[in-house]
């Protein structure tokens, strides 16, 4: 049959949550890609989200996802907890797999699937969408071209203020969480920073919990070098009260600063600064990205492509253990011991 009777990647989703319906709505609009089940313990969000594709089953039995050989990839979109394990029997069936952050509790488990992956040859990307934001793209952009010269050193702020009983959500679990807002939001800026400046040979840093009654951090303070002394300064907070994305990026010639990722975020915009000759006040462009957030399709796209190419995922696998090497390291220096 041609492509536009019959799929070339039939899809399954586990874990039918927020996550899991931005990922539906993604999938629904690459032409040549269909869901074929929603998997979820809860069978009422499984149906529902079934319900926004074509042909799509609801089921709670996710064997019965693994033994369809049908299904070429999964995304898995659960509580921490369950990633990892879901993932690892995923690619030991065979099954290509995007996976949410953070990918697992702690880096063991990520390296346990990495060897399966050896054996299969099935595709893990790990699900940093941040990265395909537009603003993060062109900064990207404007850094492969040297606008910026030479790299020095980043710094990073990402928070939100929480809500009425989050210190009693899964997130506020050890158990189910592996940890606060280290691991939560905290693991999307360690990606960014490795992203622009590479792999960091030197950790520093803690988490503490100042504000929320409960046995994970409320806030993470770091400052991660590379071999070369670039320094990636990072702090992420769920006591931020009121939410805030700041990205910037400086080098010999000129800084990027990003703001914002949508919604009750802030419209997304990138500043650049051009250092002049007579140095002083910079040349000074601006870009804003006021529509929605295409982050979900794009990576999508480029999950496809690493099956279709059988190209190696990135992030995926190697950056995930190093970034969980990052976070288990914080979280040891603070007296958090992964759960």
């Amino acid at each position: 049959m041609s492509k536009t009777t019959q799929p070339q990647l039939l899809f399954a989703i586990v874990g039918c949550g927020v996550i899991g319906r931005k990922r539906a709505v993604a999938l629904n609009q690459i032409p040549g890609l269909a869901l074929g089940y929603a998997c979820d313990l809860d069978a009422t969000r499984a149906t529902e989200l079934a319900q926004l594709a074509p042909g799509c089953k609801s089921t709670t039995d996710f064997q019965a996802v693994l033994a369809d050989p049908d299904v070429h990839a999964i995304i898995v979109s659960t509580l921490n907890a369950s990633l990892a394990p879901i993932t690892l029997a995923a690619v030991r069936a065979g099954k290509h797999v995007l996976v949410e952050k953070p990918g697992a509790l702690h880096a063991a488990q990520l390296r346990e699937i990495r060897n399966a992956v050896a054996k299969t040859g099935a595709r893990v990307r790990l699900g940093f969408n941040h990265r395909f934001h537009p603003a993060l793209q062109k900064a990207r952009e404007l850094i492969d071209t040297g606008a910026l010269g030479p790299l020095m050193f980043l710094r990073g702020r990402y928070g939100h203020g929480g809500r009425k009983g989050y210190d009693r959500e899964w997130r506020a679990d050890p158990k189910l969480s592996g940890g606060g807002e280290l691991i939560d939001q905290g693991v999307h800026l360690i990606d960014l920073a490795g992203w622009f400046l590479g792999d960091f040979a030197t950790i520093e840093g803690h988490a503490a919990t100042y504000f929320w009654d409960m046995k994970v951090d409320d806030n993470a303070f770091l400052s991660l070098r590379t071999p070369g002394g670039q320094t990636a300064w990072l702090h992420v907070s769920c006591t931020e009260w009121k939410n805030l994305f700041s990205f910037e990026i400086y080098g010999r010639d000129a800084k990027i600063a990003i703001d914002g990722l949508g919604g009750s975020y802030g419209m997304e915009r990138l500043t650049y600064y051009k250092m002049l000759p007579q140095m002083g006040p910079p040349e000074t462009t601006f870009w804003e990205y006021p529509g929605n957030d295409d982050s979900w399709g794009s990576e999508t796209h480029a999950f496809i492509d690493d099956i279709r190419l059988g190209r190696e995922p990135a992030p995926g696998l190697r950056e995930g253990i190093r970034m969980l090497e990052i976070v288990e390291t914080i979280y040891q220096k603070s007296g958090y011991p992964p759960s």
